[in-house]
């Protein structure tokens, strides 16, 4: 009986941790990212999907996240981010630095 409490113990922290999450996208297109700046909630893990759909790579970097990626062109790639304190948190793509420029915004 204690194993199966603890089994559906485990089941509803891992919903709860799930529910914690807040899912946002950028999309990478003509060397700029879409939106330039995206609003997510503070004090809330981030996933955040990044989308290229130029054919050519593009990085997704962030000094203050502390975040470097490479996304391959027409690909998509995943980063985990904070729990993010309120504040404007700037990335950009460094194969193309002149346009593709953006923030998260955390409020």
């Amino acid at each position: 009986m204690k194993l199966i409490l603890a089994g559906c113990l485990a089941i509803a922290c891992q919903g709860a941790m799930a529910a914690d999450i807040h899912e946002a996208t950028l999309v990478i297109q003509d060397h700029r990212f879409e939106p330039a700046e995206l609003t997510v909630p503070a004090g809330r893990k981030i996933k955040l999907t990044v989308v290229n759909n130029d054919a050519t790579a593009e990085e997704f970097e962030s000094y203050e996240l502390n975040r470097e990626k490479i996304v391959v062109g027409n690909s998509r790639i995943i980063v985990f981010v904070g729990p993010l304190e309120p504040g404007r948190y700037p990335f950009f793509g460094e194969f193309h630095m002149d346009t593709a420029k953006g923030s998260l915004i955390a409020e």
